[in-house]
């Protein structure tokens, strides 16, 4: 009963910052990786970050490093993506996820759990 809930979407301007938060809840596992996703209408749903649960190893990718950053908060089971200097681009509907198999971020990652999403629209 693995549950991922996404909060702090919303509409902001190009230049602006939001944080992401997502609560994990039901039976988890002892050693994971959580990812944020991002998806826009008629795209592929692409990897924004991941973060290892159990060590200091990040993955951000090219074109939101420097301004994102992914982060986690064991005790209260939440994992932040922070938003910073977000750009029209960034516009999209913005899942997390677990991939049970690696407890790092790898190069083919396996995710299985999803969160419903929750959107971030950026204006210019």
């Amino acid at each position: 009963q693995v549950r991922l809930v996404e909060s702090g979407g919303g509409s902001v301007q190009a230049g602006d910052s939001l944080r992401l938060s997502c609560a994990i809840s039901g039976r988890t596992f002892s050693s994971f990786t959580m990812g944020w996703f991002r998806q826009s209408p008629g795209q592929e749903r692409e990897l924004v970050a991941a973060i290892s649960w159990s060590s200091d190893n990040t993955y951000h990718e090219d074109s939101v490093k420097g301004r994102f950053t992914i982060s986690r908060d064991n005790p209260k089971n939440t994992v932040y993506l922070q938003m910073n200097s977000v750009m029209p681009e960034d516009t999209a509907v913005y899942y997390c996820a677990v991939d049970p198999h690696y407890s790092i971020p790898v190069p083919y990652p396996r995710y299985e759990y999803w969160g419903q999403g929750t959107q971030v629209t950026v204006s210019s």
